[in-house]
């Protein structure tokens, strides 16, 4: 390289001839030549040698043509390799592509109020719930395409039901709804291809559209997937959680300064943008959108109704009754003819029993009762059954023959 670049500046700068220059350098008139003639620093090229995949590519091209897809295995086991699967691997790696077409990705420029993307963000730290339980547990991540603006809160399940109530919770904290939702093919809300039920009739209610991304393609809300990156970087290290409440209290202290930084592709921040986002959102309806878990079943003798694999006394005074059972995010309350019978805060962990005592008081009471009155029914049966006999008339069945004219003879067994 030194050779090169010393030969030019002789040659054109000092104009020293290529005889003076290849004495001076103690290199050969050829390269000096050589040198002149390239406009492009030398570089090192080693010669490629064949490889045993090339004999056989042909044949890989018709399977690839065929089937794209097909797998390198399978396309070994068609062609007879015998050799590294490996080099096989590569090759097909390099050259499927030509069959199976460019999928490029345009940028999108978003405007204000157009889109927010969710999704659901695990980390992997298991957070104690209770009851000797820790689990790793879903967070729900919204972010409005346009201002960038970030919004997080942490679930106690994938159920339709919380993934609304956490979608509300997001949505009224930024006080409007943007005018579509960008969602995945989340189970609860579209995993068939077609937003469900419950997704649609919040959708509705908001006045909203959910649009859900094309299967296998991440950079259809590849702005909150990185947000999902980020949390997973900046919020999370270095922390510790007593619980989901705790998580939930820290991420809405962070949740500040993270809007307050400085986004690249915004060339701003998004807690400044977030006002002109706001201002081109549809404006929230006047009643809440139906969330949470909701069910109606009888109560039964145990006064106990079960929500998300736990158990919730119930006041035992509406035992046979039908009761309304609806668990927000935090709380779990029962409802029979309008009144409440039972509101418990509601538990993240599984298989527990979360107990009133004033449901074990009243039910004590109501045992007693039942015992006593038992009781009572029992011995007026005992009196009775000892009460003397009264005599019973009984008729002889011959005044039954003498009344319909009937003469019967009970030594012949004739009637006459």
């Amino acid at each position: 390289m030194e050779d090169w670049a010393e030969i030019r500046r002789l040659h054109k700068a000092e104009g020293m001839p290529i005889k003076a220059i290849a004495r001076t350098l103690g290199v050969a008139r050829n390269t000096v030549r050589a040198a002149l003639a390239s406009d492009e620093p030398p570089t090192y090229r080693r010669a490629r040698k064949g490889s045993l995949v090339d004999a056989v590519e042909p044949e890989v091209r018709k399977l690839l043509a065929v089937d794209v897809k097909m797998p390198a295995t399978v396309i070994a086991e068609r062609i007879g390799w015998e050799h590294s699967i490996t080099i096989l691997k590569d090759r097909i790696r390099q050259i499927r592509p030509e069959y199976a077409g460019l999928d490029p990705a345009d940028r999108i420029v978003y405007q204000p109020g157009q889109s927010a993307q969710m999704d659901l963000w695990f980390p992997e730290l298991r957070i104690p719930v209770g009851f000797g339980q820790a689990a790793m547990l879903p967070v729900l991540v919204m972010t409005l395409t346009f201002s960038r603006f970030l919004q997080a809160v942490m679930l106690p399940s994938r159920q339709a039901g919380d993934l609304l109530a956490g979608m509300w919770q997001l949505i009224s904290g930024v006080g409007a709804v943007s005018k579509t939702l960008v969602w995945d093919r989340e189970a609860a809300i579209g995993g068939k291809g077609k937003v469900t039920q419950a997704a649609s009739a919040f959708a509705g209610t908001l006045a909203t559209r959910i649009v859900l991304a094309p299967p296998r393609d991440p950079e259809f809300k590849g702005m909150v997937e990185r947000n999902n990156g980020f949390l997973e970087t900046s919020f999370l290290p270095g922390r510790q959680f007593a619980s989901p409440a705790d998580f939930n209290d820290q991420l809405h202290g962070w949740l500040p300064r993270a809007n307050a930084r400085t986004v690249r592709s915004l060339g701003g921040r998004p807690v400044d943008a977030l006002d002109r986002d706001v201002a081109a959102m549809t404006a929230l309806p006047p009643h809440p959108p139906a969330t949470g878990l909701v069910t109606r079943v009888r109560l039964g003798r145990d006064y106990y109704v079960r929500v998300d694999g736990n158990d919730y006394s119930v006041d035992p005074r509406v035992i046979g009754r039908l009761v309304d059972v609806t668990a927000t995010l935090t709380r779990v309350i029962v409802v029979c003819d309008g009144v409440t019978v039972a509101d418990h805060a509601r538990c993240w962990a599984s298989g527990a029993v979360v107990t009133d005592p004033s449901h074990v008081m009243i039910a004590k009471g109501l045992r007693a009762q039942y015992t006593g009155a038992k009781r009572d029914r029992d011995r007026q049966r005992r009196e009775m059954l000892r009460a003397p006999e009264h005599r019973v008339m009984f008729r002889d069945t011959a005044d039954y023959d003498a009344l319909f004219g009937i003469d019967f003879n009970p030594t012949t067994g004739e009637v006459s």
